[in-house]
């Protein structure tokens, strides 16, 4: 059975956090908890705290075995923009987007 740990509204692109996600997507918990804890990267301290929330949910509400654990989906995507506007010359102004994005993490024992 798998278990599921959401984040909406990260602040950082999908892009870049994709990047992380990539590199821990199939792995044991144990070994993806290594390969974040060393990462230099933004996106991997958000992931981390992801993958220990989905940790404590395996354990607590499914009563599963941590060392079995495996990652089993990792799915990036856009969330909101926030829009900001800077201003400009002669009264005019620019918008900026500052992008969010969305994650999900499940586990599964199998």
């Amino acid at each position: 059975m798998a278990t599921t740990a959401k984040l909406f509204n990260a602040r950082i692109s999908a892009q870049k956090c994709r990047l992380v996600a990539d590199q821990i997507r199939g792995l044991q918990v144990n070994r993806a908890m290594e390969v974040l804890a060393f990462s230099e990267k933004k996106s991997a301290f958000i992931i981390k705290k992801l993958l220990e929330s989905a940790i404590a949910n395996a354990e607590h509400n499914d009563g599963a075995d941590i060392d079995e654990l495996k990652i089993k989906v990792v799915d990036v995507g856009e969330g909101q923009r926030l829009k900001r506007l800077s201003p400009r010359a002669k009264g005019r102004s620019n918008r900026i987007i500052k992008q969010t994005c969305n994650i999900v993490l499940k586990v599964s024992e199998r």
